[in-house]
C-alpha cells in the first residue's frame, strides 16, 4: 500500500473536512505515494515514538496530536517539535495527524471513552452545525431515477437512519443553445422548453467533491445547471463530546472513583459533591471546558474532561460534578481504537500499537 491509500481509510473513519478550522490535521510530513513498510499509532509524535518507528521498520505514524500545529518557518533543531520533523525527513517517515477530526467522529474520541465507562444510549453532546450541505440540480423527466441513483450510491440523501432521501419538483425549465454548444435536447440558436424535475438532496460535507463528480458524470445535460448551499441544521451524528446513561444509578463517589480506575487517572480533581447518585454522564476527550454549559442542559449529573482552570469548577453550580481526570488520561484510548480500526481494514498488515509513554504529566 502506498500512504495515501491509508490516509483515505482513515478519513473514511474521521473525514479531514470536520476538524475545527484551527486545527492541523492530515499529512504533516512525508508523501503521500511513498510505498508504507509499517504503520506505528500513537498519541503523540515524539522523539522516542520516531525512535521506535524506526527500530520497527514502521515508515508511517499515524498520531493523534500533531506534532505540527502552529507552523514552522525553520528547522534547526532548536525545539523539540523541530528535531522530530528533521529525524523524520531523515528517516523517510512519514506524519498523519488526526486530532479535532477525530474528535468530532460519532465512533471517535468520546466514544471510546464512553465503550471504557460502560455507557450507554450515547449520543452527541454539542451536535454540529454547517457540516450538511444541500444540492439542487434540473434533469429531464426521463433521467430522474438514474440520476438520483446515482447521487445516492455516491452517499447523497443519508440523514440520521434514513437514506435514499430526497425532495422533487416538477416544472418547466428553458435555454438556448449557442453556436459552440452540443445540447443533448433542442437545436442551436432556437429556445427550447423542456419538462424537467427539480432534485433537492442532502450530503455530508466531506463527500462534496464525490456527490459533485458524480452529478457531472451522469447529468444529461452538457451545461449541469446546480446549486449548492450550507445548511445551518445540526448533525446529530458529527460533533464535539458525548453523553450516555450508568446501567444503573451510582454514588458520587463509587462512580469517580470507577472511573479513575478504568481510565487510569492518577488523580480526579473535581467540583463539589452534590450528595446524589449519579446516572447520566457527559464526556469530552481532551480540554472540555468550553463544553459545561453544554453538559449541564443536556441534563448531566457528571461530566468528564480535562484542563479545567479555577474558577471553571464554579460553572459546576450544585448542577451536576465536573471531573478533571486529565488531557492524556482522556485521550489515551484514541491509539488503541485506531489500531482497532485499521487492523479490520487493513489486516493483513503490518500495525503497531506505540509501547512509548507519551504523557508530558507527572504525579508525586
Amino acid at each position: 500500500m502506498i500512504i495515501k491509500e491509508v490516509t483515505r481509510i482513515l478519513e473514511e473513519l474521521a473525514p479531514l473536512a470536520y476538524a475545527e478550522d484551527f486545527d492541523n490535521v492530515g499529512l504533516l510530513v512525508g508523501n503521500t505515494n511513498t510505498e508504507v513498510s509499517g504503520i506505528l499509532v500513537t498519541l503523540d509524535t515524539l522523539e522516542s515514538v520516531v525512535d521506535e518507528a524506526i527500530a520497527n521498520d514502521c515508515n508511517l505514524i499515524v498520531s493523534f496530536h500533531p506534532i505540527i500545529f502552529s507552523g514552522l518557518k525553520k528547522l534547526t533543531g532548536a525545539s523539540y517539535v523541530e528535531r522530530i520533523v528533521i529525524k523524520a525527513i531523515r528517516h523517510n517517515i512519514a506524519i498523519y495527524s488526526m486530532h479535532t477530526a477525530l474528535d468530532n467522529c460519532a465512533k471517535g474520541v468520546n466514544a471510546k471513552i464512553c465503550e471504557v465507562l460502560g455507557l450507554t444510549n450515547c449520543k452527541i453532546l454539542i451536535p454540529r452545525k454547517g457540516s450538511i450541505k444541500k444540492l439542487t440540480t434540473y434533469v429531464p423527466n426521463s433521467d430522474v431515477e438514474n440520476l438520483k441513483d446515482a447521487l445516492f450510491e455516491s452517499g447523497a440523501g443519508n440523514i440520521g437512519n434514513y437514506s435514499h432521501c430526497s425532495f422533487t419538483v416538477k416544472g418547466t425549465g428553458s435555454y438556448r443553445a449557442g453556436q459552440d454548444a452540443n445540447p443533448t435536447k433542442g437545436k442551436i440558436g432556437e429556445t427550447h422548453h423542456e419538462e424537467e424535475v427539480q432534485i433537492n438532496i442532502t450530503y455530508a460535507k466531506s463527500l462534496e467533491p464525490k456527490v459533485l463528480q458524480t452529478l457531472f458524470q451522469n447529468h444529461p445535460y452538457e451545461e449541469v445547471a446546480y446549486e449548492v448551499v450550507t445548511l445551518e441544521n445540526t448533525n446529530q451524528n458529527l460533533g464535539m463530546g458525548m453523553v450516555g446513561e450508568l446501567p444503573q444509578a451510582l454514588d458520587e463517589l463509587e462512580f469517580l472513583e470507577s472511573v479513575k480506575k478504568k481510565m487510569g487517572a492518577l488523580g480526579v480533581r473535581h467540583s463539589e459533591l452534590l450528595g446524589k447518585k449519579v446516572k447520566k454522564i457527559a464526556v469530552l476527550g481532551g480540554s472540555g471546558a468550553f463544553a459545561i454549559s453544554a453538559a449541564k442542559a443536556a441534563g448531566a449529573d457528571v461530566f468528564i474532561t480535562s484542563d479545567i482552570k479555577y474558577h471553571q469548577f464554579y460553572q459546576a453550580e450544585s448542577k451536576m460534578i465536573i471531573a478533571d481526570i486529565g488531557h492524556y488520561e482522556t485521550e489515551q484510548f484514541t491509539k488503541n481504537l485506531l489500531v482497532d480500526y485499521l487492523t479490520k481494514k487493513i489486516p493483513n498488515f503490518a500495525i503497531r500499537l506505540s509501547e512509548s509513554k507519551t504523557n508530558p504529566v507527572k504525579y508525586l
